[in-house]
């Protein structure tokens, strides 16, 4: 099993040693280091380990909380290894591309990039200053969603109509696989996700999203979040890291969400003035 781990020690000699070395002696097999910050002499680093699928977490936990200084952000299962700001260029370079699924393109990729378990596009509505504080569609509020679209060969969406629990965000897919045109959103005028991983749960249930700046927050259930606006349409990039109770992922970090950010402002002047038409089809 690969997992990743995200701990906070102190910036200083020998301290990263020992946070290998611990992680070597519970078992795991270090396969990439990454610094995501050093700041007023603390480090922050994600360490990608394989993990034998027989042992317990918490003999992990227990090793890393032990040494003097440490602290455990998350321990969460990844997909893949860190990916560098290589591979960016080259997601950007895909959308540039083939704009007409240039967002689709983005989304899938999203979560990967992050190590994130899914990502989507969700498309506010222009009166969402004003939604999102009625008592009606305010946290919490049942809203009607429907399942979102998934990529190409990975199953089709569940077709009907159910109501979330969280949140107040409806859920639709695009006319066409990451496709772009038409109204932004249905007739009912409620939020809807635009496009969505496959791996995003169905129906989506999402904490109340503005589009406003880029910035990490946690929903209701422990879902962490990574949020984007676009800039036009209304239009929000939405990356998440599920909770389990056995694999607590950490918080999105600050040069995480940068990185999304900057993503989305390329990706939105790339695909420029199509992202005014993406589409969310009428609900039946």
């Amino acid at each position: 099993m690969l997992l990743r781990v995200r701990v906070t020690l102190p910036d200083r000699p020998g301290a990263l040693g020992q946070v290998a070395r611990t992680l070597g002696v519970a078992g795991a097999d270090i396969v990439q280091v990454v610094v995501l910050e050093r700041l007023s002499g603390r480090a922050v680093d994600d360490f990608t380990v394989v993990w034998p699928g027989a042992a317990r977490i918490e003999r992990l936990m227990a090793g890393l909380v032990a040494i003097p200084g440490v602290r455990v952000d998350g321990v969460w299962q990844a997909i893949g290894a860190p990916v560098s700001g290589g591979h960016d260029a080259e997601l950007l370079a895909q959308v540039a591309g083939n704009p007409a699924d240039g967002l689709a393109t983005l989304v899938d990729a999203a979560s990967g990039l992050l190590a994130a378990d899914w990502a989507a596009a969700v498309v506010v509505p222009p009166d969402w200053a004003t939604r999102g504080l009625a008592p009606s569609v305010g946290p919490g509020a049942l809203v009607r969603t429907v399942a979102p679209r998934r990529a190409a060969g990975e199953g089709a969406a569940g077709e009907g109509q159910e109501f979330g629990e969280t949140g107040y965000m409806g859920a639709g897919p695009l006319s066409g696989v990451g496709g772009l045109g038409g109204p932004g959103l249905s007739g009912s005028g409620e939020p809807a996700v635009a496009y969505a991983s496959w791996r995003a749960p169905a129906p989506l249930h999402l904490p109340e999203v503005t589009p406003l700046r880029a910035r990490a927050i946690d929903g209701p259930d422990g879902t962490r979040y990574a949020l984007a606006p676009f800039g036009r349409a209304g239009l929000v990039l939405v990356v998440a890291r599920a909770h389990d109770e056995e694999l607590p992922a950490a918080a999105f970090h600050i040069t995480e969400v940068d990185r999304v950010a900057q993503l989305v402002r390329v990706t939105a002047i790339v695909l420029g003035d199509s992202l005014d038409r993406v589409s969310v089809p009428s609900r039946t």
